[in-house]
């Protein structure tokens, strides 16, 4: 009896264990598991009515919201002005307590994991990219939403939001992602030292193919100016799109586009490695590349003089260049045309983005009433005396307003209220990617003073003029609407690998090139790239795409 009663025991706590692996642990019980219905939530009574948080949850909230870290001098990114502002506004007001949780930019998604791995992730699971989406909800850390729920307790975002969240929001048939909006704007720019262009022969309007720029860069190297800046490719792949064939084929597209896994192996990557290699060998570019693993790397080498090009998201208060003249008092500085690289006969091809911005999930640990507050919360950040609050800071110190009602940044402010050098955007990215005005006139002009450093407001016209110049030529990637397993269970170990031999290939000798690259190629593909493309191939086949 005592065996068979040692036994029993044993089995239940094993069917127990097993029952907390298979359903999650934490705080929710309506994790997403697929196999059940959702059991009822506490903010919807039996009626059909939800709960009115208006006046305040009936007990305290901890509203735990993610926000990049991308180590600004002198910013606290989780207490600053704006931080007290929306628990003052927002959080008292609710009975809330928001608490922000830094995730690193450049290292997001090994963040999150750690952050989930010890139950301490935020509420909100975000990503600007859909795959890694797919991958934290292919994990099952999301929850499975309710849509009339959002538009309860945020109307006014739902109003804006709503049909891009039924189009889109959608995976393996259940509602799991919302979204921020995006309007169609962007400034990523890469800026390049006039005066140096100037000094060996050349003028901007020159450098109208990738065989001119590489001409720029050899006369660069014969005066002793400095070299192409060039930065390590992870987590983020487009490099190979100015080498692609134009019109795009959409399958092809979908097959070989991933922003998280890169691709080596077809023809467009084998052009632009081929030119990569070239410009390694013959000192075209900074020699160290593969050490300048983020943007403040690569930034540092541009503003010692030591390298001639600097790709960035342009912003008002950037300080890029008073940095550059610091140590360059004669540097001038323009926008490289997007043709400069693309070789000859082929076009200025990129990425479209997704008619939406950032792209959210409801952690699975999260309660109801946080994830009410979640929607509470957009809601309040939407109305926009907040949002414009948020964007633009303080009338009198951080901007005034001009006659077309646009507010004019104060770029010597320096006190209490001072925005952080994007414009607080990672507070606001989560309702709009951009400025934000009614009127679209005016919103374009406000965003184009966004990205306008004093005195150096033709930089971002110039900018604005590209992305419009050449818009024709930007496709977005496919929008896969099933999991791929393959792509989460490869994507960190091919990651790696592909920066190990890419790497490899740039900076072999022009002669070992091809057969440097043919073993490369058998490498990635045998380390699980082949199973990914043929995962692909069957969720297209299957017409699982967008």
């Amino acid at each position: 009896m005592g065996k068979k009663f040692t036994w029993i025991l044993v089995s239940v706590i094993i069917v127990g264990l097993l029952s907390g692996c298979m359903g999650g642990s934490g705080k929710n019980a309506n994790s997403n598991t697929g196999s059940e219905e959702p059991t009822p939530s506490a903010n919807k009574s039996a009626d059909g009515k939800y709960a009115d948080y208006s006046a305040g949850f009936p007990e305290k909230v901890t509203l735990e919201l993610p926000v990049y870290e991308r180590a600004f001098e002198g910013w606290n990114v989780t207490d600053n002005y704006y931080t007290r502002w929306i628990q003052q506004e927002f959080g008292d007001k609710h009975n809330v307590t928001v608490k922000f949780i830094p995730i690193t930019r450049s290292n997001e998604v090994t963040d999150y994991e750690q952050l989930l791995a010890s139950h301490k992730a935020p509420d909100i699971i975000y990503h600007y990219d859909m795959p890694q989406a797919l991958a934290y909800y292919g994990e099952g850390v999301m929850q499975e939403l309710d849509l009339d729920e959002i538009a309860h307790y945020a109307p006014t975002y739902w109003k804006t939001m709503g049909d891009t969240i039924k189009q889109y929001g959608v995976v393996d048939k259940k509602n799991v992602f919302f979204f921020g909006e995006r309007p169609s704007l962007d400034s990523f720019t890469t800026l390049i030292r006039k005066d140096w262009v100037e000094k060996v022969g050349m003028k901007m309007e020159d450098l109208t193919s990738l065989e001119k720029y590489n001409e720029l860069l050899a006369k660069w190297k014969e005066a002793g100016l400095g070299a192409g800046g060039e930065t390590l490719k992870k987590n983020n792949y487009t490099f190979n799109y100015a080498f692609r064939d134009w019109p795009i084929d959409e399958k092809y597209r979908a097959l070989y586009s991933d922003l998280g896994v890169a691709d080596l192996t077809t023809a467009d990557t084998e052009r632009y490695l081929r030119n990569l290699n070239y410009q390694y060998n013959n000192g075209l570019i900074d020699k160290e590349f593969y050490l300048r693993d983020d943007e403040n790397k690569a930034k540092a080498e541009f503003v010692a003089g030591k390298t001639g090009t600097f790709s960035f998201y342009l912003s008002s208060n950037t300080d890029v260049i008073t940095s550059a003249l610091k140590n360059n008092p004669d540097a001038e500085f323009a926008v490289l045309d997007a043709q400069a690289s693309v070789p000859e006969g082929r076009k200025p091809q990129g990425r479209a983005y997704w008619p939406f911005g950032m792209i959210m999930g409801i952690n699975y640990e999260s309660t109801e009433m946080e994830r009410a507050a979640v929607w509470m919360y957009l809601e309040w950040m939407s109305q926009p005396e907040n949002l414009f609050f948020l964007q633009n800071g303080v009338e009198g110190e951080n901007y005034t307003l001009d006659a077309d009602g646009i507010a004019v940044k104060n770029a010597d402010f320096k006190g209490d209220s001072v925005l952080s050098q994007n414009n607080n955007k990672d507070y606001w990215c989560l309702v709009v990617e951009t400025v934000k005005y009614d009127d679209p006139k005016q919103m374009r002009e406000a965003y184009l003073r966004s990205m306008s450093p004093p005195g150096y407001e033709k930089l971002a016209q110039d900018s604005l003029a590209y992305y419009d110049k050449y818009a024709e030529f930007r496709t977005p990637d496919a929008l896969y609407s099933v999991v791929l397993e393959k792509v989460n269970e490869y994507k960190a170990d091919l990651n790696s690998l592909f920066q190990e031999l890419y790497v490899k290939i740039a900076i072999a000798p022009e002669s070992e090139f091809d057969a440097t690259y043919e073993a490369a190629k058998k490498t990635y593909l045998d380390a699980g790239y082949q199973e990914i493309l043929d995962e692909k191939q069957a969720a297209i086949d299957a017409g699982n795409y967008k």
